[in-house]
Order: C-alpha cells, then structure tokens, then sequence
C-alpha cells in the first residue's frame, strides 16, 4: 500500500499566508459549481465590490436582499476568531492520528482560554460527522464496545456494577479495505443493534461477519444477508474470511485516543468523538483529507 502524504505544516504556511488565501480555499471548497445562496441555493447572487468574500441573494428579499459571508452556515459563522486560526486548529486534529486534546490546542495556539480551544475542537467535530454517508457493501464486519472507565476507578458513589455498567455502548461496522460506520447508541440489544445495521448497510452486502454476541442471532434469518460467526469464547478469531479484526483496530484506535490523549470524555460529547475518528479513518488514504474536512465544515 502507497504511503499517504498528507499536508505537511511547511506546505500549510505556503497555502495560507493570511485570511485571504483561507476565505478563498472555503469558498472553492465549499461551492466548487459555483456561489449560490445558503439560505434559498439561488444561484442569481452577485458579490459586493466594497467587501470581499461577501455576496448578496436578491431572491430573498425581506425588507431588502440577503447578504450573507464567505462564512454563513459553516461552523465558522459569528467566530471573533480568524479563518487561519480555525485552519490551524483543524490541520492539528487532523495531522494527529489519535487526536490532539485542547489543553494542546491552547497550549500552541496561544489562546488566552482554555474554552476557547474547547469550543472550537467541538465545533470541528460537528462538521466532521457525516450523517450521508454510502451505506457500505461487500464482506463487512460489525461489534459493539463500550466506552468509559472500569468502576472501582470512580469515586465511591458514583460506582455502578460489574462489567459494562455505567459505560456507554457504541456499535460499529467496517467495510474491508473501506469505511467505517461508528455510532453511539442506548444499548446493544437486539433491536438497537438491527436498527443500527439496517441504517448502516446497503443490500449489496455479501458476508457480515460477527462475533456470537446475542444481538446477531436474527441475522441468521436475514434474506439480504450471509452471516458468519466467530466464537470468541471458545477461543476462535479466525474462521476463513469470518473475523472482526478490523473493526477491531478501529476500536483500538478509538480507545487508545481516548485514554491517551483525551484521558475522559463524557457520554454527553462520546458522539463527537467518535464522528471525529471516524472522519480521520474514512479519509487516511485521501493525501487531501484537509480539503474534505474544509467541505465537510
């Protein structure tokens, strides 16, 4: 497999000297066909020659025509931060395999509040999260996990059970040699998990590969799909072309980010997270993951 170069920090600095080069890489980024207007898609729109990177729509009249930014309906709208500083922010998260925490950002970044960093990397993962993606095809392979802490690592009542409780369950499914579909979810019973699939897989499926966890047991009867099983229990990783190690490695990295980088994540903003490393492994083959990540916001 070819080795991905991605942008290095050299050739960001040459990209984008100033908020000029920014604001013209978004708008080619973000209407590659063409400016149109974001409240109405018009495409009658005409720039003003008195402010750059700012156009109005007069098919929006209300009391007078829309004028709208560079900015309006991007996770950089009403920032007091420069596109530059937003670019930068969003090169490290993506150049950083596990991720890069905001204690880092503020630390290189220079930035007076620590929730300044914070707010902005959440802003980031937001537009990460692809909620259209391609539903994935071929042999694909599916698992849960749980994220959080182990219980007797809280404080004493704050303590929950055995095992999963008090953690927060994620489902995941992977294309071979392809995408990776990870949602957070309420629980992994079966109808959340056939739910889940159902949104996460197309009918060109050819083999769905499992371990025997309970909440597969349907599959079996599926019409759409070939299920194969992999019996962890009884010590079996590997049967022919059924196994879970992708999905695996995808929870690895996940995980490791979590603790080793980010240390604790609520289950409030799990779901951001996990939209954040999901982006990064969709797009490692693509050298312009930056631009994607441009479009995306």
């Amino acid at each position: 497999m070819a080795r991905i170069h991605q942008l290095t920090i050299r050739q960001f600095e040459k990209m984008f000297p100033n908020e000029d080069a920014c604001a013209a890489y978004l708008v080619a980024h973000r209407w590659p066909d063409g400016v149109h207007c974001p409240r109405c898609g018009s495409v009658r729109i005409y720039a003003l020659t008195t402010m750059a990177f700012k156009w109005e729509c007069p098919d929006c009249r209300h009391g007078g025509a829309y004028r709208f930014s560079v900015l309006a309906g991007t996770i950089f709208e009403n920032t007091n931060k420069p596109l530059r500083e937003w670019f930068r922010v969003i090169h490290m998260m993506l150049t950083s395999k596990k991720g890069v925490s905001a204690l880092q950002i503020q630390r290189v970044m220079g930035f007076g509040s620590y929730r300044t960093a914070w707010h902005m990397c959440h802003r980031v993962r937001a537009g990460l999260a692809d909620e259209k993606f391609q539903q994935l095809m071929g042999i694909v392979e599916a698992d849960e996990t749980f994220v959080g802490g182990k219980s007797h690592n809280r404080r004493k009542d704050k303590r929950g059970g055995p095992g999963t409780s008090g953690k927060t369950a994620v489902a995941g499914t992977v294309q071979r040699k392809g995408n990776v579909v990870a949602r957070v979810i309420s629980n992994t019973d079966t109808a959340t998990i056939e739910a889940f699939l159902g949104h996460a897989l197309s009918t060109g499926v050819n083999l769905i590969a499992t371990d025997e966890h309970s909440a597969y047991r349907n599959l079996d009867k599926s019409a759409d799909w070939q299920h194969g099983v992999v019996r962890h229990s009884a010590e079996d990783y590997v049967v022919g072309v059924i196994h879970t190690n992708t999905i695996e490695g995808f929870w690895s990295i996940l995980k490791r980010g979590i603790m080793g980088t980010f240390h604790k994540v609520s289950a409030k903003y799990l779901r951001l997270y996990v939209a954040e490393f999901e982006f990064r492994y969709n797009n490692r083959m693509d050298a312009d993951i930056f631009g994607a990540a441009i479009s995306a916001c």
